[in-house]
């Protein structure tokens, strides 16, 4: 009887492999992108300087471009501009990463056991369709007009979403890959953070998203608890006396540092997922 055939299927020779290449966006396209994105901010104040420029607008009712940069080199010079904003920034990163942290741990806690689900998630899914401007009073009756209610709320406010993305992040977490660790002999702690925490980062880096964006928004209502310093206390300030000026240059002031809490989570996207800055749909 004749031996069967053997057939002989060519091997790669390692020093011929080609690593793959992945494509990143050159820097003309990064400038043109740059470019459009700051098309319509820039298109929105040249109709608003012509229109204030050509008298169609009352400038007590919106002031010209021009008269606010004269007001924000008043606000810096008089009122310590940059301590205001060190203080209502200061306000806003304490309360937001405590409620961060928070967040983080009860999200994994509930995502990870049946137990943790069946504690918290209850709880903070009725507390988290409360209006929290409605807990302002409250907590000025309970913690009185200090810092702590402050912080309090901005805390409240930013645990929630950080906590449902955390949950829905690591409840997606593929069961086999945490059973495949385990029978690998990873377990407890090091399975949280080498394993699931990992795999639950887009997520996580969601919520982290949204919770920096709402405590930016939050800090809006909870310095109107008696503020002695920061935007609040100037927006107060300029509420009294109609100063329309001022309570524009404070509203643009928050939205810088909401963009630039979102161009932080952008830049840990990057530092941690740098797979994700290749996926896009053109």
């Amino acid at each position: 009887m004749n031996a069967p055939a053997t057939i002989s299927v060519p091997v790669p020779d390692p020093g011929h492999l080609v690593r793959p290449v992945v494509r990143q966006r050159g820097g003309s396209s990064g400038r043109f992108s740059f470019a459009r994105r700051a098309l319509g901010p820039l298109l929105i104040v040249a109709a608003w300087a012509l229109s204030t420029t050509a008298g169609w607008v009352d400038p007590s009712i919106l002031p010209s471009p021009s008269a606010l940069v004269e007001g924000f080199k008043q606000l810096w010079a008089e009122q310590a501009l940059a301590h205001q904003v060190g203080v209502s920034l200061s306000r806003a990163l304490a309360g937001g990463i405590a409620g961060i942290l928070l967040g983080l741990a009860l999200g994994t806690a509930a995502g990870l056991s049946r137990l943790g689900e069946e504690l918290f998630d209850a709880l903070l899914q009725m507390l988290r369709t409360v209006p929290f401007l409605a807990l302002v009073p409250l907590f000025i009756v309970w913690f009185g007009i200090g810092e702590l209610p402050k912080l309090l709320l901005i805390s409240l406010a930013t645990m929630f979403p950080m906590y449902l993305n955390t949950y829905a992040g690591v409840r997606n977490v593929d069961r086999k890959v945490i059973e495949a660790m385990r029978s690998f002999g990873l377990n407890g702690r090091r399975l949280i953070l080498e394993v699931v925490l990992p795999l639950a980062l887009p997520q996580i880096f969601t919520g982290l998203r949204f919770s920096l964006g709402v405590a930016v928004l939050v800090l809006v209502a909870a310095e109107q608890i008696n503020a002695s310093a920061g935007l609040g206390y100037l927006l107060n300030s300029a509420q009294l006396y109609q100063q329309v000026d001022v309570i524009l240059i404070c509203i643009a002031i928050y939205a810088v540092l909401g963009l630039g809490a979102d161009l932080f989570v952008r830049t840990l996207e990057r530092l941690f997922m740098p797979w994700r800055a290749s996926i896009a749909v053109r």
